[in-house]
Formats: structure tokens, C-alpha cells, sequence
């Protein structure tokens, strides 16, 4: 019975162990991270609209370089900005959510800008999203 609490014991220590290290690891960094791929905003949108689980299989976690016009600036209720790019659709886009972590040069973005980003993907909702994006 001893022998089973000593084994318990340790298996839990480990995995405390594991959950500190993991809890704790650092995040990339986006301004040096090398982007994965680069593409246009509307082939993006529209490799997701055409094949949702392919185009998952290509982009998601991973960092992409896109590319694309402004269509819509919003910021959330922390201050944290998003830009909108323009996708080819009406209703739907590419929202580029920028890196709370990284110190951005401009946040000053309008309508009818042209932009280069890079994020991390993290897949489509009904607009495609990168994350912790950094302009390029």
C-alpha cells in the first residue's frame, strides 16, 4: 500500500511540475517571429469559405503574413485594437486582433488602408482571425 502512495505522490509532483513549466512559458514573439506563409486577405477568406477543414489543415496555429485593406478599426474594452480587412464579402472579413504584448509604432489605421500584418491563426467563425498580430 506504501508503495502505491510513494508512486501517487510522485506522479503528482510531476505533473505539478509539468503545469508550472507550461504556466509559465514565455510567448513568442511576433515581432520576430517568421511568418509561416504570406497571403492576401480575400484568398484567405476565400480558401476558408471554399474548404473550411483544408484550409484549417494549411493556417490554423500557425503564423501567416497577410496582407490586405482596411475595411472596419474597433477597439475592445481594454483598449486592445482590431483591424477588419476587406475579404472579397459584405458581411464578413479578416479580423486582425493586434498583440496586447508587443508595443505598436502605429495604431492610427483608417478605412481604405493598406496594411501588412502578421498573426498567428487561429481559424474562422464567420471572419477568419489571426491573433497577436504586429504589422510588418
Amino acid at each position: 500500500m506504501k508503495k502505491y502512495l510513494i508512486i501517487l505522490l510522485l506522479l503528482a509532483v510531476a505533473g505539478a511540475g509539468v503545469g508550472f513549466y507550461l504556466y509559465n512559458k514565455p510567448h513568442k514573439n511576433m515581432e520576430r517571429a517568421d511568418a509561416d506563409m504570406a497571403i492576401k486577405a480575400p484568398a484567405l477568406f476565400t480558401a476558408f469559405e471554399e474548404d473550411e477543414t483544408a484550409a484549417n489543415e494549411k493556417y490554423l496555429d500557425k503564423v501567416v503574413q497577410v496582407e490586405g485593406t482596411v475595411k472596419e478599426v474597433s477597439k475592445d474594452e481594454n483598449g486592445n485594437l482590431s483591424l477588419t480587412l476587406e475579404s472579397g464579402s459584405d458581411m464578413f472579413g479578416v479580423i486582425c486582433q493586434f498583440d496586447e504584448l508587443t508595443k505598436h509604432g502605429k495604431t492610427d489605421f483608417k478605412t481604405g488602408d493598406k496594411v501588412t500584418l502578421k498573426g498567428i491563426c487561429t481559424g474562422k467563425l464567420m471572419d477568419v482571425v489571426l491573433v497577436r498580430c504586429v504589422q510588418v
